[in-house]
C-alpha cells in the first residue's frame, strides 16, 4: 500500500513538473501562432450587436451580470462589460452583428503603451490575400479603421480610436 502511494505522489509530481514546464513553453510562445508565425495584435475584443430595442436589450444583458461602460443611450448605443467580456449595443447603426477589435486599446478602452496600428495589421492581411471589404487609408496617422468579411459572411471591423 505504501508502495502505491508512493508511486502516485512521483507520478502526481510528475505530471505537475510536465504542466508546470507546458505553461512556461506556452506563455514563452504565446507571440508565435501554430503556423510558427508572430500572431497578430489586434487589441481588445469585443462583439457589436445590432439591437432592435437597446433598452430592452441592456435590460436582458443585465441579467446576465453586464454594466454599462461606455456610449450613450440617446446616440443609440451602449458598451457593457462583465469582466473581461465586452458587449457593443447598437440600435439602427448597422445590420448584422460585427466582430471588433480595438488596437491600442486593453479591454477597458485605456491606450496601451505600444501597439500594432491599423494600417499595418491592414497591409499584413492584404499580403496574406485578404480581401479588404473597407479599407483605412493608409496615408493616414492615428484614428482608422478597416472591415474583412469572413467566408461565412460575418463582418470583421478593426477600428482604432489611438
Amino acid at each position: 500500500m505504501a508502495n502505491i502511494r508512493s508511486r502516485n505522489l512521483y507520478t502526481r509530481r510528475a505530471v505537475l513538473i510536465a504542466a508546470a514546464a507546458a505553461v512556461t513553453d506556452l506563455s514563452q510562445s504565446q507571440s508565435l501562432n501554430l503556423a510558427g508565425r508572430k500572431n497578430m495584435e489586434l487589441g481588445a475584443f469585443s462583439i457589436s450587436l445590432a439591437v432592435k430595442n437597446l433598452e430592452v436589450s441592456k435590460k436582458f444583458y443585465e441579467k446576465l451580470g453586464f454594466r454599462s461602460f461606455a456610449g450613450d443611450i440617446s446616440r443609440n448605443y451602449l458598451i457593457l462589460k462583465n469582466g473581461d467580456a465586452t458587449i457593443g449595443l447598437f440600435q439602427g447603426m448597422f445590420e448584422k452583428n460585427i466582430l471588433t477589435f480595438n488596437p491600442g486599446w486593453d479591454s477597458n478602452a485605456q491606450k496601451k503603451a505600444a501597439f500594432t496600428d491599423v494600417r499595418e495589421i491592414q497591409r499584413e492581411l492584404k499580403a496574406q490575400g485578404v480581401q479588404i471589404a473597407t479599407p483605412a487609408d493608409e496615408t493616414t496617422k492615428g484614428a482608422a479603421s478597416f472591415v474583412v468579411i469572413d467566408p461565412d459572411g460575418n463582418s470583421i471591423l478593426v477600428d482604432q480610436y489611438v
